[in-house]
């Protein structure tokens, strides 16, 4: 039997508490929330996420999301979205479900068709092809079942198909289903569920049983409970079916007509039923109580088409316009939607009964169990305390008081003003820390004792109190770096200040179990014990130095706020650092932490709050404290940390604007074009809790020597990379600092340019190498060449002159030395003859002497005494001159340019034999000397005289050696010798050296 619609709805609310109190075993670690207190993304297509709506989401092995959209499919990491491309195109773009495999296939439900896409390749099924598919589930075994709809969603006309080893069977109306099929579920058991409107089939293997539902409902999707029974959601009732009758029921007053057009239902790890429907958003149900969230709150559509939890248990809700995603914070963050008067917080206390004591600016709240209740009349800031007998303690604007049977009773005297702080020493006596009036002790009900801060030596009020039990003292901390003072019966029992390191705002006090008293300041935190201050701080290891408060959860773990975030320090480490203390040793350098931030939910402050208390810890164990906006939440006992490494992925290689697939390299390696010059590559790493806080760095083996630390950014840029092998490594941390060491690598290659090969290298190498040795010996024989062209020049010089010596002026001394002894021979008989003989030995000793001055000057001048040819030939001309009457004349064109000296020499010696030639034998009355400098350098020697016979040019004469000396000096400058003459017209000789032989390069 099954109960009736009505029946079903009047036994809705007790069935929901009873249903999550049967759970509670189970998820005994987690706490309800409202769909509010989840952190919320949306990723919009308005905004670009894609470029029409989103049907389905699923999350492949690997870790990405895929995305089924109106216009393909999407790859996601959380950050950025890929328009995937398949091998072939897809029959149908509007992709409407989509599912990925345990095996890596990706599952594709088309308007038209169903097609699978595993190792690149895509493959359609045509048995499906004219069938719009929406819904798919794997079952355990790997088979996939689908639904094709026949006639559209209007009839939900379902034909239900099975593939397994790409066989595809399907059953239809004869194969004993109904044919409005339009859900499908397998529970835990492994029995899968087919949903039609009035009923519902269970496939328990291969054997389909069929239980009808009442005639009233409509059945729009199915799921199970925490003890596995099935749960069908059907025309606004949520009811377990049992033995395939609906035995429990459901029912959400209010919202029945927001549950008549449900779309799909998701139960979360914790419980928690959530339900996505066509036109009032997402549904959140949760212990018995039910909440919405739709566009108005945030959320990407009003019409939900699918909804999916991933392997981080984050909640992914596809919508017409977007994609949102819900994700379960560490901290808790309570606001207005929760029941507080006000999100501004002035102070918070954790009663002995569980409930929690809040004040806001709209007034004093009392938290019991999820419901609050508002004293509105005392609102604005205060502290609050709890007495030994549970009263709690205000301090409003203009008076202090306790609340006592929801009434606020006023202790009489005492000051108008703000109280910052209170404290209690459980014997019934009360401490405030007023603004102006000073320190004030109460007792019970009365005002005993009022100490101005003057007193105390301040100048400024105190903000932080807390009662010593070991002395019966009050601890007092004050605002303006006054340091720290213990006061008991009026007097200053101890006093810390700038000389112990307290020289910044005391924000919090707290004694730990141990008896050891914790101050929070601005600088840092201080723990003293037994008269010994010791602080933590950045230096440290701490986040940063600034603290507003501390507390020990129920296991002793240290907590403490901080500027920057939320730290805890573990019993262990906090032990060990307080020995050390304690004994005087060396502290650790750095303390071990674990650090909360923004990704966690953890809100940060700049400074801290003006009343306390600012922290509290409820009987169940959990922290409330308030940032600057809200209250926040946390559960020790559930801070469960993302210790699994984010996956990393490499994309793509982009190598001067042309992509490459890392996967597509030859044996793992990929190969780029020769001389690239700009790589990018890009990278990603799978996390989905927190994807905008993974960090990244990389290592180009072969290039970089250290670690690149890229931040968030996915990119890798390098530049001018040379050709060569190389290898890329990315790591990732995710948002609580676990780092993926493993990472990804890539191994790329950069082809050698022809140029740069190794073989033309060598070539070249060995060209330049053979250049360089026959520059080398050329530049040897050169200079070989030259010394010797240089030394045998100097050599016939002075083998020359030798001769000349020899065949002239020696033979002319031989004469005359003849002559002289004829002449003395025949002296005393013949006078006349000997005279004679004597004048003719005169003569021939004239004679030896101008040979022998000719000789010398040959030896002497030189036109390299001042490297000017010019001027040695003008010398030669006037020395011509002496021995001559012929009259000489000397022009020079063109510009003097630097000459070889060797080669200079040589040009000299030719034109000085031809000028002293011209002057004393051509028996001529005028010697012209004509130097051009030009591209050549030509020197011309010409006179009127007698002339030179052929023969004598041809052959030279016998026992001379001007002409032929002449022409032995010019083959060795390689230059131009020529002789032109003839009997009675004279004679010319023409001297012409090729420019490159004659002058030095400019």
């Amino acid at each position: 039997m099954h109960l009736s619609g009505q029946r079903c709805f009047a036994a809705l609310c007790g069935a929901v508490a009873s249903l999550l109190t049967a759970s509670s075993s189970m998820f005994a670690s987690t706490r309800p929330l409202d769909i509010s207190q989840y952190t919320h993304n949306a990723w919009r297509v308005a905004d670009g996420f894609a470029n029409g709506p989103i049907y389905s989401v699923a999350q492949a092995p690997d870790g990405f999301l895929w995305v089924a959209t109106e216009f393909g499919v999407l790859r996601f990491d959380g950050v950025r979205t890929t328009r995937w491309s398949f091998d072939v195109p897809l029959p149908n773009q509007r992709v409407q479900a989509v599912l990925a495999g345990r095996d890596g296939t990706l599952w594709l439900g088309m308007a038209l068709g169903l097609a699978s896409w595993k190792d690149g390749k895509l493959t359609v099924y045509s048995e499906l092809a004219p069938l719009p598919v929406r819904r798919m589930i794997e079952d355990r075994d790997g088979t996939l079942w689908v639904i094709g709809f026949t006639d559209g969603l209007a009839t939900l006309t379902g034909q239900l198909c099975a593939i397994r080893n790409g066989v595809v069977r399907c059953f239809g109306k004869g194969g004993g289903f109904g044919a409005h099929i339009s859900t499908l579920y397998e529970d835990r058991k492994g029995d899968l569920w087919i949903g039609e409107p009035h009923g519902v089939w269970q496939w328990n293997q291969g054997r389909p049983m069929f239980y009808p539902l009442p005639e009233d409902v409509y059945l729009q999707a199915l799921n199970e409970d925490a003890d596995g029974t099935l749960l069908v959601l059907m025309s606004g009732r949520v009811c377990r079916m049992v033995d395939g009758q609906t035995q429990e029921v459901y029912r959400i007053p209010g919202l029945i007509g927001r549950l008549s057009r449900i779309v799909e239902m998701v139960r979360d790890r914790d419980g928690d039923l959530w339900i996505g429907t066509l036109d009032s958003g997402l549904l959140h149900l949760r212990n018995g109580r039910l909440d919405q969230f739709s566009q108005a709150d945030g959320l990407s559509g009003e019409s939900v088409q699918g909804l999916f939890q991933d392997r981080e248990g984050n909640i992914w809700v596809s919508t017409l316009t977007g994609l949102d995603r819900f994700r379960k914070l560490l901290v808790t963050p309570f606001t207005k939607r929760q029941g507080f008067s006000s999100q501004y917080v002035y102070a918070l206390l954790a009663s002995t009964d569980g409930s929690v004591w809040v004040r806001t600016l709209g007034g004093l709240n009392h938290w019991v169990d999820g419901n609050v209740t508002v004293y509105h009349d005392l609102w604005g800031g205060g502290s609050l305390f709890q007495d030994e007998q549970d009263r709690i303690w205000v301090s409003a604007g203009s008076s202090v008081g306790y609340i006592d049977h929801g009434r606020f009773r006023v202790i009489p005297g005492t000051p108008a003003g703000l109280t910052f702080a209170m404290t209690g020493d459980l014997k019934g006596s009360v401490w405030l820390a007023h603004e102006s009036a000073g320190l004030i002790h109460l007792s019970g009900d009365k005002l005993v004792e009022t100490i101005p801060w003057t007193r105390l030596g301040r100048r400024s009020y105190a903000d932080a109190l807390v009662f010593d039990p070991t002395t019966g003292g009050v601890w007092v901390g004050y605002l303006q770096g006054e340091g720290l003072q213990l006061v008991k019966d009026g007097q200053v029992l101890a006093s810390y200040g700038a000389a112990d390191g307290l020289v910044s705002r005391v924000n919090d006090l707290q004694m730990d179990r141990g008896g050891a008293l914790w101050i929070a300041t601005t600088n840092g935190v201080s723990r003293l014990k037994n008269g010994r201050i010791a602080m933590l701080s950045a230096d440290d290891g701490l986040p940063c130095s600034q603290t507003h408060w501390t507390i020990e959860d129920d296991a002793g773990d240290f907590w403490l706020y901080l500027q920057c975030g939320l730290v805890r320090i573990a019993r262990r480490d906090i032990d060990a650092w307080s020995s050390a203390v304690d004994a005087m040793r060396t502290v650790p350098t750095k303390i071990s932490l674990t650090t909360f931030g923004s990704p966690d939910g953890v809100q940060t402050r700049g400074d801290g709050a003006a009343f306390a208390p600012h922290v509290a810890k409820a009987a169940d164990g959990r922290l409330w404290f308030f940032p600057r906006e809200g209250i926040s939440v946390l559960d020790p006992r559930d801070v469960s940390l993302n210790k699994a490494s984010p996956p990393v992925s490499l994309e793509r290689i982009t190598a001067d604007h042309t992509f490459y697939n890392p996967s597509s390299g030859v044996s793992g390696r990929l190969r780029l074009p020769p001389l690239v010059r700009d790589v990018e590559i890009e990278y990603t790493a799978l996390s989905f809790v927190a994807p905008e806080a993974i960090q990244f760095r990389y290592l180009l083996e072969g290039h970089d020597d250290n670690w690149q630390d890229a931040g968030n950014r996915r990119q890798a840029f390098y530049t001018n990379l040379g050709p060569g092998s190389y290898r890329f490594r990315v790591m990732a941390r995710n948002n609580n600092g676990g780092w993926n060491e493993a990472g990804a690598a890539l191994d790329f290659a950069i082809a050698r340019a022809y140029y740069q090969t190794i073989w033309f290298r060598s070539l070249m190498a060995l060209a330049a190498a053979t250049l360089l040795w026959v520059a080398y010996g050329f530049r040897l024989r050169q200079l070989a060449h030259e010394f010797d062209a240089q030394l045998q020049g100097r050599v016939d010089e002075r083998t020359r002159i030798a001769r000349d010596l020899h065949d002239t002026l020696l033979q002319s001394f031989h004469g005359a030395m003849f002559r002289f002894q004829g002449a003395a021979n025949v002296l005393p008989d013949r006078p006349l003859e000997a005279k004679q003989r004597l004048e003719s030995a005169l003569k021939g000793g004239l004679d030896a002497i101008r040979e022998a001055r000719d000789a010398i000057q040959g030896l002497r001048a030189s036109a390299t005494e001042k490297n000017d040819l010019a001027n040695a030939l003008r010398r030669a001309i006037e020395d011509c001159r002496v021995d001559s009457t012929a009259q000489a004349t000397f022009s020079v064109e063109g510009h003097a340019r630097e000459m070889h000296p060797v080669v200079r020499d040589e040009i000299y010696r030719v034109g000085s034999e031809a000028i002293r030639n011209a002057c004393v034998h051509s028996r001529g009355s005028q010697v012209v000397v004509q130097l051009e400098y030009g591209s050549d350098l030509k020197l011309r020697i010409s006179d009127n005289g007698v002339g030179i016979d052929a023969e004598m040019i041809a052959m030279g004469k016998e026992g001379h050696f001007g002409l032929s000396g002449m022409r032995e000096r010019a083959e060795r400058i390689g230059a131009t010798f020529a002789v032109v003459s003839g009997r009675g017209t004279g004679s010319a000789i023409t001297l012409v050296v090729p420019g490159r032989t004659a002058f030095l390069p400019a």
